[in-house]
């Protein structure tokens, strides 16, 4: 990866646009990023960083914390890279999401965060994606790093990796995982102790199983089995191959009873069945001696009632007789019953009729009702004409009221009418003053919410000035505070200096080498004086002096925090007092309600215009239309007029009476009526009369062929249904009792069982109910013994199964114990007790430590080495992530925490540049041609300068760019290519600078 282009816009530190152009840079393979603390040299990073990965390093990850406080709001904070990386030319441009003034309006709007990426392809650009995922994956995809790896090497943070040096196993181990991506080995140990819990899940699951088989098998042996369950353990050896030899000697026990128990069913079966017969022949017996005692108290009852059933035999033979004459007995009673109906109607008839025609025959109330009937003809026209008279009388009154409707309704109109025009102009002056108020309301309310802004700013404004004192006085004790601490610390110091004689020769023992003449003698050791300082004094006065110098800091932050708040406060106040701001905004929300609510009008009084226009349009249509009928009434009025007048004349001529022609017409209905219905009526009686002479004749000569002295006597022999049927089925019934008896003493079984011994079907039926039980005893005994052998059988079937199930399941859970506990470092096999993610971090830790090696002795003369150690670190702490220094000087190998400044910053240089190399090739190979290191030149001398700038000049053999990242002064004498970045009041600036150019 080579770096050729940065430009950044209103990022960090920098306002305006910053182009850096790479290229210019790296021509000398080493260059200088220098400037004063805060100008923004970290910045240059971030922004590379920013455009790969589309975040930064650190805790500045949001949009608002990348963008310049310095930019004018409408400039967008934007990055554009252009670097070559696996042979391609890309650019990527990357906006963070960021506010922006709004196009139309005051006020801020949010954009979305824009990635856009491009190829150089054959001199032209070529757009390949605007999705921030798929240039997040095509950039991750082609560096082969993730961004924490990018920032380790390609970055090189020297503080991190002096940490590094100091740090512990655990420490190391959590970096380097980060590194190497080791995540897979530790998910490979978990997978492996997953595995191991749930084999181990599954052979006691198979334990507990083949336990729960044995106690079932148990209480199926219960009674039967001659040897004891066995008391082995599940799981331990042996357990399955005894619990199988047991259950084979229950299942012979279990057999050999049902064996038994089969022998005592049959037994019982053939006296169950020898007791069951003597029951069923003791019960036919009883059966055939009831039935003989039975026929002979049945022949004896026939006896007695033979003289009834003579009787009853007689009185059906006479009833048989007199239904031949009954169908002359119906026909008579039916014509009495209709002769007696016509006689009645006549009666009935005759009493509407008037005296001449009471007693008057058939023939002359016919020729009445036929002259009424003309007479009621000669009426019909006459009728119709005074039906039509009163209909027109009806119609006339229905005009009247229609006409006393209409003048109301026109006399309502115009009285409306009259009144609207007044009522128009009063509604039109109403709209307009509504119109006016919601204008006015609408102006108000642009100038109120200003306004409102203005006095939330006059009071955050007068809470900060009340606060500012406050401030200002714990800043002013925080500065006392700190400048006491410096001055305490600096006390401790230069007593602690003039006692250190004391304090070194305290720590000499016999034979040890002073530390100042490397003597091993000590004649006078120093003394140390009253009041002298410590190192522990002076380290907690150190402590208490940054505690103090971090708290003022903090209160001169906070302060000109305040300062600023209140400045912009009283700014977008416009420096008014408060209560004159807040009088203002008052009197204008008080207008503003007021045509707010004058204009709340306007909607009704529009309404009340269109409803009174059309009310108005509605009362002149109703006029209209009252005018159209009172003219088509006086036409319609004349002609009926005219037409009653022609029927009353007609009508007088008629001569109807007062009681007029319909109720003259009536009377002559009724008459005609009444005479017709006696006509009937007469006529009906005299036919009813000839029809009972006829039937009292059919009746006698039906009497006298069917052997009756009389119709009377036939009538008395006639049976009605019921009775019939109760004689008859009397007879039957003797008849067939006669039948069953004969029958029955006729059967020889009854008569020879008449003349044994009484039968005790009771006595036989105890006996076989004896006998049953005893047999369901013994079935129960030979089920429960056919149902164990049946439970054994399934059960040991389902244990042999179990075992030869879980004898895999225990060889693979063994397996995996081993692997898991070798994995996890707790076996005894794995001697240094090292976890396999430990093992491959180690792995890669020695090879880092090979290649910082090679660049460490150049560094230092060849007189240090960094080797790893796989020793043990204290306590519980990991083994193999040991770093140790061999100092060819001593021949000792120390630890790295024994390092100075400056040896723990060319140390952990060439460990970074190491870490890098092995990264590299752990990535994939790929090939990173820039590289930035940041800080701590300060720390080293001008010898090990010289070396140290050696070994990073011979990183060029690579075709590398490295830019060193310092404020360190004599770099730039050193250091011919230079980035310098320069801050100011209105945002920092970079200036570029090469060997013979400035630009």
């Amino acid at each position: 990866m080579r770096l050729h282009r940065l430009e950044v816009t209103a990022f960090g530190p920098f306002a305006g646009t910053q182009r850096i152009d790479f290229d210019e840079l790296s021509a000398a393979g080493l260059f200088l990023l220098h400037g004063p603390t805060g100008a923004g040299k970290t910045s240059v990073l971030d922004a590379v960083c920013f455009a790969l990965y589309g975040s930064v390093p650190g805790a500045r990850q949001s949009g608002q914390g990348l963008r310049s406080d310095h930019a004018e709001q409408s400039v967008a904070t934007e990055v554009a890279l252009e670097l070559t990386v696996a042979e391609r030319r890309l650019e990527i441009t990357r906006r963070p999401e960021q506010s922006r003034p709004k196009k139309r309006g005051t006020g801020l709007t949010r954009d979305k965060a824009h990635t856009a990426l491009r190829e150089l392809r054959n001199g032209q650009w070529t757009a390949l994606s605007r999705s921030h995922q798929e240039i997040g994956e095509e950039i991750t995809q082609l560096l082969g790093m993730s961004k924490e790896q990018f920032c380790q090497v390609v970055l090189l943070p020297q503080g991190d990796f002096a940490r590094f040096l100091r740090s512990d196993a655990e420490a190391r181990g959590r970096l380097l995982g980060a590194l190497f991506d080791t995540g897979r080995f530790s998910a490979a140990e978990d997978r492996l102790a997953e595995l191991r819990r749930t084999a181990e899940k599954r052979v006691r699951h198979g334990d507990d199983r083949l336990l729960a088989r044995a106690h079932r098998m148990a209480q199926a042996a219960t009674g039967t089995a001659s040897a004891p369950l066995p008391d082995r353990t599940p799981g331990e050896p042996g357990f399955a191959e005894e619990l199988l030899t047991w259950a084979c000697l229950a299942r012979v026990d279990a057999r050999e009873a049902r064996d038994i128990a089969r022998t005592a069913v049959e037994a019982a079966e053939e006296e169950h069945r020898a007791a069951q017969q003597g029951a069923e022949d003791a019960r036919e017996l009883a059966r055939l001696q009831q039935r003989r005692a039975d026929v002979l108290r049945r022949r004896a009852a026939l006896a007695a009632g033979r003289e009834e059933h003579e009787r009853i035999s007689a009185r059906l033979e006479r009833a048989e007789q007199a239904q031949r004459v009954l169908p002359a007995l119906e026909f008579r009673a039916a014509a009495e019953r209709d002769q007696q109906a016509a006689v009645a109607a006549v009666d009935r008839s005759r009493q509407r009729l008037p005296g001449e025609l009471a007693e008057a025959g058939a023939d002359r109330l016919e020729a009445v009702e036929h002259r009424l009937r003309e007479e009621l003809g000669e009426l019909s026209a006459a009728r119709r004409s005074e039906q039509r008279v009163a209909e027109l009388a009806v119609e006339l009154a229905g005009l009247d009221r229609q006409a006393h409707a209409d003048d109301e309704l026109l006399h309502e109109a115009d009285a409306w009418l009259a009144g609207w025009y007044s009522s128009r102009d009063e509604l039109r002056r109403r709209v307009e003053e509504a119109q006016e108020a919601a204008t006015r309301a609408e102006q108000l309310g642009a100038v109120v919410e200003p306004e409102l802004r203005r006095l939330e700013a006059a009071q955050r404004r007068d809470d900060l000035a009340a606060e500012l004192p406050e401030a200002e006085e714990r800043f002013q004790r925080a500065r006392r505070s700190a400048g006491d601490a410096h001055e305490r610390w600096l006390d401790l110091r230069e007593r602690r200096l003039q006692g250190i004689a004391a304090e070194l020769a305290a720590e000499l023992g016999p034979g040890d080498a002073c530390a100042v003449c490397g003597s091993t003698e000590h004649p006078r050791p120093a003394r140390a004086v009253p009041g002298q300082a410590n190192r522990e004094a002076e380290e907690a006065a150190l402590a208490e002096h940054r505690r103090a110098e971090g708290a003022r800091e903090d209160a001169d932050r906070e302060l000109r925090s305040r300062r600023e708040s209140l400045a912009a406060a009283d700014s977008a106040a416009g420096g008014e007092e408060t209560a004159r701001i807040r009088s203002a905004v008052a009197e204008l929300q008080r207008s503003y309600i007021r045509a707010r609510h004058a204009a709340g009008d306007l909607h009704a009084a529009r309404e009340a215009a269109d409803r009174g226009e059309r009310e108005r349009e509605h009362r002149l249509e109703q006029r209209r239309r009252a005018e159209q009928r009172a003219a088509a009434r006086t036409s319609r009025r004349e002609a009926l007029t005219a037409e009653q007048a022609s029927l009353e004349a007609e009508l007088s001529r008629v001569g109807a009476g007062p009681a007029g022609v319909t109720a003259r017409a009536g009377d002559l209905e009724r008459r005609a009526d009444a005479v017709a219905r006696a006509a009937v009526a007469v006529r009906a009686a005299e036919e009813s009369a000839q029809r009972l002479k006829e039937a009292d004749a059919r009746l006698a000569d039906a009497a006298s062929r069917a052997g009756f002295e009389n119709p009377r006597a036939a009538a008395d022999a006639v049976l009605d249904d019921a009775r019939w049927r109760e004689l008859r089925s009397r007879a039957e019934a003797r008849r067939a009792e006669q039948a069953f008896v004969e029958a029955e003493l006729a059967d020889p079984g009854p008569a020879e069982a008449a003349v044994l011994p009484p039968a005790d079907p009771a006595a036989a039926l105890t006996v076989a109910e004896a006998a049953t039980r005893r047999l369901r005893e013994a079935s129960a005994v030979d089920a429960a013994a056919r149902e164990r052998c049946t439970e054994l059988d399934r059960l040991s079937d389902e244990a042999v199964a179990d075992a030869r199930r879980l004898a895999p399941l225990r060889e693979e859970f063994e397996r995996l114990a081993r692997l898991a506990s070798l994995a996890a470092g707790t076996s005894a096999e794995n001697e240094r007790r090292m976890r396999l993610e430990a093992y491959v971090l180690a792995a890669r830790l020695e090879q880092v430590a090979a290649a910082a090696g090679e660049r460490l002795e150049r560094m230092s003369s060849g007189r240090y080495t960094l080797v790893h150690s796989d020793a043990r670190s204290s306590g519980r702490g990991r083994s193999g992530l040991g770093l140790r220094v061999i100092d060819a000087w001593t021949g000792t190998e120390r630890d790295t925490a024994t390092l100075s400044g400056g040896e723990t910053f060319f140390v952990s240089l060439a460990l970074a540049l190491g870490l890098a190399d092995v990264v590299t090739d752990e990535a994939g190979g790929v090939r990173l041609d820039t590289l930035f290191i940041d800080e701590g030149f300060g720390s080293l001398d001008e010898q090990t300068l010289d070396e140290v700038l050696d070994v990073l000049d011979a990183l060029r053999e690579r075709d590398r760019a490295v830019g060193i990242v310092s404020h360190v002064p004599e770099l730039r004498q050193r250091v011919p290519a230079r980035l310098e970045v320069a801050k100011a009041r209105n945002g920092s600036a970079v200036r570029q600078r090469t060997v013979g150019a400035e630009s």
